[in-house]
């Protein structure tokens, strides 16, 4: 390539952010925004560490309108979905939701998704940083499905103590009380303030909450309505990210990648054993010997000592301590990687979770991690941090 034709490449401005429908309220609020897999989004408003501790106590706004929502037509879309993901679609029950992994041939995990059943048809809320990549996936093996994306849909989730009687305040007669009564894992159609939602009663910060999908005009009025209530601020995707590290929820790109199978991952809870049973998905045959003869890795959460945060890629080794390192290793060898890691606001120390070899994989074991060339201990520790506080029924 000629040096002339480097420059007019290297001169070539990056594809603009996309922006959500709330993005001039993000501004009109002082939200600090940032790239987040092509998107313009609001990292924080007052501060992580606040907006934290308030969708801990109160309720929290977050913009999720970045996240995939597409549409599932046809005679039999969830016998159709069941081809590419081990959940349990054909047993899922008009109204409610479902959590899954898209996977591979190989057992790896192409993407984690929420579905919902609406009767005729379904919708999965998939990945942002994903979309290409589950778009393609999709329309080369769903073929006897109609695969539309919803651009014109925003998300909006509400999430903390106070998330309910915010959202039921905007609600009247029957909606109101259908959004009362639900329970972990309904998605139910209904009104807030006139205009007409989807409120599905999930989130990703181990809190009682909402995620409500509205047509993308509504949205902005939507929020404001919900930010009138006294108890709702916005927060954004850096508390985000530590609600959902204390709550061991998993991350895609960080906890998950396209190698990681369910095992390793420790989401086998997802998979209904008739479906293991049939082993009638992608990835079957490696989910199954991993079932028997145990993976070579398993996440696993972690508690550092001291203040110090332990982030990715931070390598972790065996610990003389007490013996956990187990009869295959020596103290001192690389034993697992970090895979998500920060300061945890609610229990005020360093949470984080790793990939380790399931020989250091109970609770209780001593590890140590490398954090740019400094030792921190580090005990391996059952998730949640915090525990979860779902409505169920």
């Amino acid at each position: 390539m000629s040096d002339s034709s480097t420059s007019e490449t290297s001169s070539t401005s990056e594809p603009a952010l996309a922006r959500t429908p709330l993005h001039g309220l993000h501004a009109e609020l002082g939200a600090r925004l940032a790239p987040f897999a092509g998107w313009d989004m609001p990292v924080s408003y007052e501060g992580v560490l606040a907006e934290h501790a308030w969708c801990r106590t109160e309720a929290g706004l977050f913009d999720v309108s970045h996240m995939t929502v597409i549409e599932l037509w046809g005679d039999d879309p969830a016998r159709s979905l069941e081809r590419v993901t081990p959940a349990g679609v054909t047993t899922l029950a008009e109204g409610r939701q479902r959590y899954g992994l898209l996977l591979n041939d190989d057992g790896g995990v192409v993407d984690d998704f929420i579905v919902t059943n609406w009767g005729r048809h379904l919708t999965v809320v998939a990945n942002a940083s994903r979309r290409d990549a589950d778009l393609d996936y999709l329309s080369t093996v769903l073929t006897d499905v109609d695969i539309v994306e919803k651009p014109d849909i925003a998300l909006i989730a509400v999430q903390g103590p106070a998330a309910a009687s915010a959202v039921v305040s905007l609600a009247e007669g029957d909606s109101a009380e259908a959004i009362e009564r639900s329970v972990f894992l309904d998605n139910i159609m209904a009104e807030l303030s006139g205009i007409q939602v989807a409120v599905g009663r999930s989130g990703y910060t181990g809190e009682d909450g909402f995620e409500i999908a509205v047509a993308a005009d509504h949205a902005d009025a939507l929020a404001r309505r919900l930010l009138d209530h006294p108890s709702v601020k916005p927060v954004g995707l850096g508390a985000r990210d530590t609600l959902r590290l204390e709550a061991g929820l998993c991350l895609y790109g960080n906890d998950l990648d396209e190698t990681t199978s369910p095992v390793e991952a420790d989401l086998m809870w997802s998979i209904p054993k008739r479906r293991l049973e049939a082993a009638d998905f992608p990835g079957a045959d490696r989910v199954r010997r991993e079932m028997e003869t145990g993976p070579t890795r398993v996440r696993v959460g972690l508690r550092p000592t001291g203040k110090r945060p332990v982030r990715p890629p931070s390598e972790l080794r065996s610990s003389a301590g007490d013996g956990s390192a187990g009869a295959d290793h020596v103290v001192g060898q690389v034993i697992g990687q970090v895979c998500s890691g920060g300061f945890g606001p609610t229990v005020d120390a360093p949470v984080a979770m790793a990939y380790v070899d399931p020989a250091v994989a109970h609770e209780g074991s001593e590890l140590v991690a490398d954090v740019r060339g400094k030792d921190v201990d580090c005990t391996v520790s059952n998730t949640p941090f915090v525990a979860h506080r779902y409505r169920r029924a």
